[in-house]
Parts: structure tokens; sequence; C-alpha cells
């Protein structure tokens, strides 16, 4: 059953879009209203690159999970605009590798909170709160972060295909990196974002997203890059993140749903757009 199909959700806004619903979409998820995905329509017409930019994030998020828990030896994530939970969620990746890891998601869309409650009501080791990632201060003097996050241990923050939702009068470099500028050598920082080399599509795709309500800015690597200063990237560094560490034999994602099917692969013939990130750690 869809959202539509039963009553609203207190609280949860149904008359225009919402990031974290498009992209449950696009992974193949069921927790988006038709106000979600007639937006999605209209803009995979004119930026096809969106479905395969989704789901490439989300298996990079699995990925880098991966790495620092069993290889970086990391027992605490700090997930920003975390998002709807779908198949392997940070928790679970990194759950895996050492059963004390403590998670802590934050997102600002109330449905986030309601269903990420409900997928973590018997996990007193992972909370997620309902917070504005661009507000620092109030995300790090949350009660429910503050029990879980021990700043005197190495942590990993994530900011995974949200970093385009900050403005630059957000100022996005801030907000990234508070905390790991704060956080013991030996933290991790992975972020992605979505970025064109090419001028004019990205300043197409910055203005088409923002007359939907959604607050976006399509960057550049260089620009990203730049946020990044003094932070030593992980092997292979910051790349299209389908060339940061694949691996063939990780777990699938689900299947998109049958209307969002032919743009499943569109990347691979076009890369004016695209997912652009890493991990970094503090030296």
């Amino acid at each position: 059953m869809t959202p539509d199909e039963g009553p609203a959700i207190p609280g949860i806004p149904t008359d225009r879009p919402t990031s974290a619903r498009v992209y449950d979409w696009m992974l193949g998820g069921k927790d988006s209203y038709e106000v979600d995905r007639d937006m999605l329509r209209v803009g995979l017409k004119r930026f096809p690159e969106g479905v395969d930019i989704t789901r490439q994030n989300r298996q990079f998020l699995y990925r880098a999970v991966r790495y620092l828990a069993r290889e970086a030896g990391i027992r605490q994530f700090l997930d920003m605009g975390c998002g709807l939970p779908t198949n392997n969620n940070v928790h679970q990746v990194a759950q895996e590798y050492g059963t004390s890891t403590r998670v802590v998601y934050v997102d600002i869309d109330p449905i986030v909170l309601a269903h990420g409650r409900a997928l973590l009501a018997d996990d007193d080791s992972t909370v997620v709160i309902t917070a504005d990632m661009r507000d620092q201060e109030v995300v790090l003097g949350h009660p429910d972060l503050q029990r879980l996050i021990d700043f005197d241990e190495p942590l990993a923050v994530l900011f995974l295909s949200v970093i385009h939702h900050l403005t630059d009068a957000d100022d996005p470099r801030s907000i990234l990196r508070t905390v790991i500028d704060n956080a013991v050598p030996g933290s991790y920082l992975a972020l992605s974002q979505v970025v064109s080399e090419d001028e004019e599509y990205a300043r197409a795709t910055t203005e088409y997203m923002n007359t939907t309500r959604v607050p976006w800015v399509t960057r550049t690597p260089q620009q990203l890059d730049a946020f990044t200063e003094g932070l030593e990237p992980v092997d292979p560094g910051m790349v299209n993140l389908v060339n940061w560490r694949p691996d063939a034999t990780q777990p699938p994602l689900p299947p998109v749903s049958p209307e969002l099917e032919t743009y499943v692969g569109v990347t691979e013939k076009s890369d004016k757009l695209y997912e652009y990130g890493g991990v970094l750690r503090k030296p």
C-alpha cells in the first residue's frame, strides 16, 4: 500500500515533494506520494541520469560503511540527512563488523523519523533524530546523539547525496566540517553530491530543482574538493562513485518501479551529471 492509499500521517507534508520520498521511489521503495512521483516524472525527462545517480549513491553507502567498519575499525557513525530506511542501512552494514557499533541518523523529514523508530524499536545502539543538518548546534546538542556518540573516540560522519541540498547561503563547507574538524584524529568523513562539469547543465538542474521547492545546487567536482582540504582521501580518492572500490558481488538494490525502468543505465551513455565523492580521514 502506498501512502496515497491510506490516511495522511500528521506532520508529513503531502502538498510538495520531499527529497527523502523522491529518493525512496528511485531506490525501489513505496513510501512516496503522487506529488513526489509527479515531480520525478517531469524531472527525469529533462535530466534522465537521476535514477542511476541515486542508486549508485546507495551502493556507495554500502561499500563506504563496510570499509569504515571492517578496515578502519570505526564503531560510531553519524549519518546526516539519512533518508528513508531501505535495505542495508548504515547500522545493519556496520554492525556486521562490530556488534558494539552505535549509529545516529539525522533527517528533517518527519516520515523518516516515523519509519526509523519502527525499524529501530528494539535497537538501543541506534537512533534516528529529527533535526535540520544545517543547524549543527541543534544536531550535536540532541540528547540521543550525546548518549550514543563519544567524541573522544574516532567516528565517521556521513553526508551522502545531501550536500547538493545545501545552498551557498547555508555555508555548506561549515556544515560539512563542523563535526570532523572537532573530531579526534583517525575520524572519517564520507561525502557525495551530484555534480556536473558542464556549467550550463549544472545551472539548468539547479534552476529546475528549486522550482520544485527542493533546495538544490549542482556543483563541480572542484567545488566539492574545496570543502575537503586538510583531510586525507582514502584510495581511490574523490571520484565518480561508480569508480569508488566497485564490487560486483555486493548486495543488490530492490528493483525500480516498472515506470522507471527506462532510466536504468542512462549514465553508461552520458556522464553530464553524476554523483561524486569519497571517504576522507582526519590526520
